[in-house]
């Protein structure tokens, strides 16, 4: 009795050092000082499963939460946006505005900072990134962009700058990679100026370049640090190939908008003449799914030959995005995001996907991937066989 009685004393103590604990220093420390001597390697035997912000499924997309939910997840890569602000530090958000998943109507402090700019030849009206500094979003909190998912974390987490997001990557205990998007590069460096005149593109390299991501695809340093530079501006990947190894992805849009920098159509940029020049700078494309297999009345039509094209000129393909609710789902899978996991990838034969749900695309490749090379995972599957045989013994013995 007596001990039932002290229980909830005892659990009220621990909250509150940890409580103490957490005010006492930020939350993420930067840089990165944890230290895993002996990480696990990443899987390339596999499609590479992109934690698309996160797994922004579950939590505020492109926060320190859904980046550390992914990671236990087992998610290969975790994915973000790259923007700046008006002091240019660069930052993970996927929209220029921030109306859509902040709190900043409620800042009232704000109000008179509402702009209208140019974006991608549409004029947009908001709350624009680049006219707010970092210690005022810092103010700001994140909130689900999606009203059917779950909405407990609205308010909890606040913007995270592209250094905090490379710290969880590295932080964490086994070798995760990062995926970063140059997003919207037109718009940011007509809006934001740095010293010596130069380009958004440079500080994105000097970041990375900080914390010694470099090293071409499946070399001896990209295996340590992983990572896929993204975007959909072709201009800024070639002229980031000038400051870095590190492979690129191309970035694809449906199949009625041109590019943001160049205004090529998709057609252009998928034909084989374009997938032959962007080869020496890519490693890779990222369609929107829907280009790969067309999609009417929710129901898959016939495949494109994209996939077939970019293999033939050596080029991976990592589509976006998967989702698990049935909203997205088509009709062909039953309201089953394995049955669509298990056409994209043993069907279309892609290299890896960009999903909102992590952890459900880890389970799907764990429990139907053949067995690796990798010595872990022959562990795991003889640890899973074993207890397999002991069930059936032991079934028979009763």
């Amino acid at each position: 009795m007596k001990l039932k009685m002290a229980l909830p004393h005892f659990v009220a103590i621990i909250c509150l050092s940890l409580v103490a604990v957490c005010t006492a220093r930020p939350f993420y420390p930067l840089p990165s000082k944890t230290s895993h001597p002996n990480k696990q390697p990443l899987q390339t035997s596999r499609p590479y499963n992109i934690a698309h912000r996160g797994s922004n499924g579950e939590i505020p997309e492109e926060t320190t939460a859904a980046y550390m939910r992914a990671i236990e997840e087992g998610t290969d890569f975790i994915e973000t946006d790259i923007l700046s602000s008006r002091d240019g530090v660069l930052i993970c958000f996927h929209d220029v505005i921030l109306d859509y998943i902040t709190d900043i109507v409620d800042h009232k402090e704000f109000a008179d900072r509402k702009r209208t700019y140019e974006v991608q030849g549409h004029n947009m009206t908001g709350f624009f990134t680049v006219d707010f500094t970092l210690k005022e979003l810092k103010q700001l909190r994140v909130k689900q962009r999606c009203s059917f998912r779950d909405q407990q974390y609205n308010g909890k987490f606040p913007i995270i700058t592209f250094e905090e997001f490379i710290s969880i990557a590295l932080d964490a205990a086994r070798v995760v990679g990062i995926y970063p998007e140059i997003k919207n590069p037109v718009f940011i460096n007509q809006h934001v100026k740095w010293p010596g005149g130069k380009r958004f593109e440079d500080k994105f390299v000097e970041t990375l370049k900080k914390y010694e991501y470099k090293g071409s695809y499946m070399s001896e340093h990209w295996l340590k640090q992983p990572i896929f530079i993204q975007s959909f501006a072709p201009t800024s990947l070639v002229y980031t190939s000038n400051l870095t190894d590190s492979p690129k992805i191309l970035l694809i849009d449906d199949i009625n908008i041109p590019t943001q920098d160049t205004n090529q159509s998709y057609w252009e940029i998928t034909s084989n003449a374009y997938l032959d020049y962007i080869k020496d700078y890519v490693v890779g494309i990222g369609p929107w799914k829907d280009t790969v297999v067309p999609v009417v009345n929710n129901y898959l039509q016939t495949p494109t030959d994209l996939v077939a094209k970019a293999h033939s000129h050596n080029l991976q393909v990592h589509p976006y995005t998967y989702r698990n609710e049935n909203k997205f789902l088509v009709y062909n899978f039953h309201q089953d995001p394995y049955e669509e996991y298990d056409y994209w990838i043993n069907k279309i034969g892609i290299d890896g996907l960009f999903t909102d749900f992590t952890g459900s695309l880890h389970n799907f490749q764990e429990w139907t991937s053949p067995l690796s090379k990798n010595g872990r995972d022959n562990n795991r599957a003889s640890k899973l066989l074993e207890q397999i045989s002991l069930l059936i013994s032991s079934y028979k013995n009763g």
